[in-house]
């Protein structure tokens, strides 16, 4: 829960059944969560110049649409942050599983020899983010979400951990550094949320 500081803002109050804890509206009245909302340049801006290269490179369509989803996180998280609307609270939550079921094709597929479609894993991606749509849509529980989410990152990890240490081994500095940086996000996030009232 965001903690008792808050400030009345531009947005109005939260109707996201999140808060995260960062005092609303401090830095400025048009924005709730300031550097909640900021951060996310990092997940829209590299993505782009990252899905303008692959395009120029020539490289599957695939992998552009992955920095494209990246981006679309980002932005959702932005409006998401910005105004603590729980439509905006969707736009953030809902494209995090559409993306990482993009990521679990892209890293099920890099190893293929012609540029052939696999449909079954599509349907099963597919199913899987239209069950999870219609649930969260009908349950609003966002342990729900961050459970579902959860699948998917762990199969991309275990998929990941795979390609490095059996299959491209050259990788493995590269695959560690990223393991590593994103459980140290994942335990920062807990301590956020856990020590919420103590620590600003």
């Amino acid at each position: 829960m965001a903690p008792a500081g808050d400030r009345a803002g531009y947005w109005g109050p939260p109707t996201s059944t999140l808060d995260w804890c960062e005092e609303n509206y401090v830095v400025s009245s048009y924005i709730a969560e300031f550097w909640n909302t900021v951060s996310n340049l990092i997940f829209i801006l590299p993505p782009i110049y990252g899905a303008i290269q692959s395009y120029k490179d020539g490289l599957e369509k695939r992998y552009i649409m992955a920095y494209l989803c990246v981006t679309a996180v980002g932005l959702g998280s932005w409006c998401f942050h910005m105004t603590l609307k729980y439509e905006m609270q969707l736009l953030d939550e809902l494209p995090m599983i559409y993306s990482c079921c993009i990521f679990v094709y892209c890293l099920y597929e890099c190893f293929k020899y012609k540029k052939t479609i696999n449909y079954p894993l599509i349907f099963l991606l597919l199913a899987y983010s239209i069950g999870v749509s219609i649930v969260y849509l009908n349950w609003k529980q966002p342990v729900f979400h961050q459970v579902m989410y959860g699948v998917l990152v762990a199969v991309i990890v275990l998929r990941s951990v795979y390609i490095v240490l059996w299959v491209y081994p050259w990788l493995r500095g590269l695959g560690y550094t990223s393991l590593t940086v994103f459980l140290l996000g994942f335990l920062l996030w807990n301590v956020d949320n856990i020590f919420c009232e103590k620590l600003r």
